[in-house]
């Protein structure tokens, strides 16, 4: 299993296989998110790292205390499809993001005000969006092949 340079473009896992960072990103989106109590201490930079490594295509924003993600689709009615299902999810898993979108995008914002800082929830959150979002570009190509 050959594991990627250091200098790595983003997007890629220093040290990990495709399939190394695949499979952790997989693991994370198995697991469902566990409600987030005040007295709970958020993740220190260095933890939101290591799980932004599973996550890799979200950006850790405000010292470590957000994740986001631009997701660009083909239209607005792709975009919108992405943002209902992203919807859907949210409320079954105890979340409310901040989502913006528009004709071809998509940004989802991942916070907590209750611990001031990120939980392991909000990976879990991201791996499920991601996948959310390829389904949705999956099922596009689809379309157009029939």
């Amino acid at each position: 299993m050959a594991l990627m340079p250091t200098g790595c473009p983003k997007g890629f896992v220093q040290g990990r296989s495709f399939v190394e960072r695949d499979t952790m990103a997989s693991a994370l989106a198995e697991k469902n998110c566990t409600p987030c109590r005040g007295g709970v201490p958020p993740l220190t930079p260095e933890e939101a790292e290591g799980y932004h490594a599973q996550a890799p295509d979200w950006s850790l924003m405000d010292d470590a205390t957000r994740i986001e993600r631009r997701f660009r689709f083909k239209d607005f009615g792709e975009a919108f499809a992405f943002v209902a299902r992203a919807a859907e999810l949210a409320e079954a898993e105890g979340h409310h993001p901040d989502i913006t979108f528009g004709w071809g995008y998509a940004v989802v914002s991942l916070r907590t005000k209750k611990i001031k800082g990120l939980h392991e929830n909000y990976f879990i959150m991201a791996t499920k969006l991601d996948r959310i979002a390829e389904g949705a570009a999956a099922a596009e190509t689809a379309r157009q092949r029939s």
